[in-house]
This record gives C-alpha cells, sequence and structure tokens, in this order.
C-alpha cells in the first residue's frame, strides 16, 4: 500500500530516485526535550540557510484536524484518504483503518528532497540520534540503541563513553549532526 504512494509522492515532488537523505535522530523518554531540541534544531539549521524536514512518531491515536471542518467531516464519513490543498501548503491524511503502521523508510521515500531529516522519536531504528535526557524526566534509565551515538543532558553525567551536550547548546549540537551526517556547513 505505502510502496505505492512513495511513486506518488515522488511525482508529486519530482525526486529522483537514489537521492541520497541525510537523516539524523532525536530521541529519549518522555517529558526528555525532545520536542524542544528538534524545533531549536529546525531553527538553527533554517538559519543556517539549509533545508529541513521532520518526521514525528506519534504514539497510538492522535488527530491534526479539527472537529467541524471539511476535511474532518470527509473523514468521518469514510474517506480513506483526505487531502487538503491552499497556496500555503497541502497536507494528506491517511486513515489506517487497521493497516500496519508504515516503517521510517517509507515515510522518509514520501518527503520531498532536502538537506536533512531530523527524525524525532523511532528508537529503535538504525539511524544514528542523539538521545535526550532531563533530571525532571519521567525514566532516566538510558536508552539502549546501539545508533545512539550522543547524549544531549540538563544535568551532568558520569560515565558516559559517549560525547555529552548541555541540552541547550543548539549550535554545538547542530555543529555535531552537519559533521556525523557529513553535511557541509552554509553559515
Amino acid at each position: 500500500m505505502w510502496r505505492g504512494k512513495q511513486a506518488i509522492f515522488r511525482t508529486i515532488h519530482g525526486k529522483q530516485s537514489g537521492m541520497t537523505q541525510r537523516v539524523f535522530g532525536i530521541t529519549g523518554w518522555k517529558n526528555s526535550g525532545k520536542t524542544t531540541l528538534t524545533e531549536k534544531l529546525v531553527a538553527e539549521f533554517s538559519r543556517r540557510g539549509l533545508k529541513v524536514s521532520t518526521v514525528k512518531h506519534a504514539h497510538d491515536s492522535f488527530d491534526i484536524d479539527k472537529e467541524g471542518t471539511d476535511s474532518f467531516r470527509h473523514r468521518t464519513a469514510g474517506a480513506s484518504e483526505v487531502a487538503i490543498v491552499s497556496s500555503n501548503r497541502w497536507a494528506l491524511m491517511h486513515e489506517m483503518r487497521g493497516e500496519k503502521e508504515p516503517a521510517l523508510k517509507e515515510i522518509l521515500a514520501c518527503l520531498s528532497p532536502c538537506d536533512l531529516v531530523l527524525v524525532e522519536g523511532f528508537k529503535k531504528d538504525r539511524h544514528e540520534k542523539i538521545e535526550c535526557r532531563r533530571a525532571d524526566a519521567r525514566d532516566h534509565s538510558p536508552l539502549s540503541a546501539p545508533s545512539i551515538v550522543a547524549i544531549a543532558s540538563d544535568h551532568p553525567l558520569k560515565n558516559e563513553a559517549r560525547p555529552v551536550f548541555a541540552l541547550d547548546d543548539v549550535p554545538t549540537i547542530a555543529d555535531f549532526i552537519q559533521r556525523r551526517t557529513g553535511l557541509s556547513p552554509r553559515s
């Protein structure tokens, strides 16, 4: 099902097959600062003149639509997909209706060409990631994914072999991500 969508998105975006994407993840437990760091990194990379896309994993049910809108009415009437299009943006909502959640690689294949894709969540996927840790997060246990190449923390960490950055030191974290992904600086 999703493989066909990739071909459609390539046509819409003019994406050529074989294009390499630079992907880097931001992961951590709930309330560890993932979304704030992702938001600040998008702003930093954009300030540096880079085109950035993001993918955010959500757990279970979420809704980007609002009750009462035409698109909401289309979906609740049974439409499997609803596209909303304007001169400022477009969005495609796909109702899973019992289908298996698509893999990250399938979602990445649907994105337009860009310099960098920041992926929030997807702890178990193989792309390189930075793990966020906050002292007041619900869970303090370190994640054990081998793809975690650095830590961003708001408190000191002892005996950590990987690079550790201050959670709010966004320019330094951005520099690290650019080096890890081989992305040339444009600042």
